[in-house]
């Protein structure tokens, strides 16, 4: 059975595997094994505190295989980005030159600086290990957030972004980053991926230009990934969007990938997830597969399972789902259906 959990210290050498794995560009894990130590210690108290309001709490999870305990997958939620350090993005806008003597009117498109998500929850640091793409592993990974965040919507900000991993070859280049590390940074993507992975975020306040950058100005290669994810990201980023989310207009200061956003009480999964009490049977033959979660904070734990339900609006579920999202008769389980639509859940 695949379980989502919170990590916890014992994880320290599957979450430096995963960032060795995820490679280049993924600026949330790098791979420095103190700083992913301090991630996973940053977690854990993050579970364990008092909140009435966010702040920079942040929540690692792992996707564990509960038969050999093996932990194949990670994804995490930030609770209000930018109330620390600066959380800087790029705006693209339409700025118009027009001369009505000349009869000119040209309208360009221009990347503004700026910091317009601070304060903001932020779903990131998805990644799957490659063996285990398949079925509805990565929906569990993806989706699992939201329960958590439906469940204990006090900790976060209102809004919820998450920048999708940009464009860059298989050599770690970003064609976005060479225009721009030229001209104004003087060092490679992957330095400049690494030292924001690790916190360093004080050049980018220091060298980053402070005017809007003409797009027309770069270079076509950079001007053709502005908005566009990597390969490897377009699942994660078409998740997202069945999920509600959209994308206004911002864009990475690093890769030019995309950050797409949500009000966190209209995500599809939020949205429509139920909290019903649980019986602990066999699932009947029609059953469906949901997305169930417990209602615990430190404990919590989440998976894809066979769900039916009896007259009584109990939601029936196998004794091996019970052990495994650790849950009791009648104890209560948050839940959405894992199709598109939610026939079962308006029939309750």
């Amino acid at each position: 059975m695949l379980v989502v959990r919170p990590i916890g210290p014992q994880d320290q050498d599957a979450l430096y595997k995963i960032a060795v794995d995820s490679g280049v560009g993924f600026t949330s894990l790098p791979i420095n094994r103190d700083v992913l130590n301090e991630k996973i210690a940053h977690s854990v108290a993050s579970f364990a505190k008092h909140v009435s309001q966010p702040f920079d709490e942040g929540y690692l999870f792992v996707l564990e295989d509960t038969l050999t305990g093996e932990v194949i997958g990670t994804t995490a939620v930030e609770a209000s980005v930018g109330t620390r350090t600066p959380f800087y993005h790029y705006h693209r806008q339409t700025v118009v030159h027009a001369s009505p003597t000349l009869e000119v009117h040209n309208k360009m498109e221009v990347l503004t600086l700026c910091n317009h998500y601070t304060g903001c929850a932020e779903v990131c640091t998805l990644f799957l290990q490659e063996a285990h793409r398949c079925g509805t592993n990565g929906r569990l990974l993806s989706k699992s957030r939201f329960l958590f965040m439906a469940q204990f919507a006090e900790r976060f900000g209102t809004k919820v972004i998450a920048e999708m991993r940009g464009v860059n070859d298989t050599s770690g280049n970003s064609p976005f980053w060479h225009w721009l590390g030229t001209h104004f940074f003087s060092m490679e993507f992957k330095q400049a991926d690494y030292l924001v992975g690790l916190g360093n975020k004080v050049f980018i306040a220091e060298l980053m230009p402070k005017y809007p950058l003409y797009v027309n100005l770069l270079s076509p290669e950079a001007q053709a990934v502005i908005s566009h994810v990597h390969e490897k990201t377009r699942p994660a980023l078409r998740l997202l969007e069945k999920e509600g989310f959209q994308d206004m207009g911002y864009v990475d200061i690093f890769d030019a990938g995309p950050t797409v956003e949500a009000q966190l009480k209209d995500i599809s999964s939020v949205k429509n997830s139920e909290v019903l009490p649980t019986k602990i049977a066999q699932p009947k033959h029609d059953a469906e597969l949901f997305l169930v979660s417990n209602t615990q904070l430190t404990n919590f734990r989440s998976s894809i399972v066979p769900v039916s339900f009896d007259d009584k609006g109990n939601a029936i579920i196998s004794q091996e789902t019970a052990r495994g999202l650790e849950l009791h008769h009648q104890d209560l389980c948050r839940l959405v259906a894992v199709k598109a639509y939610y026939k079962t859940l308006q029939r309750l």
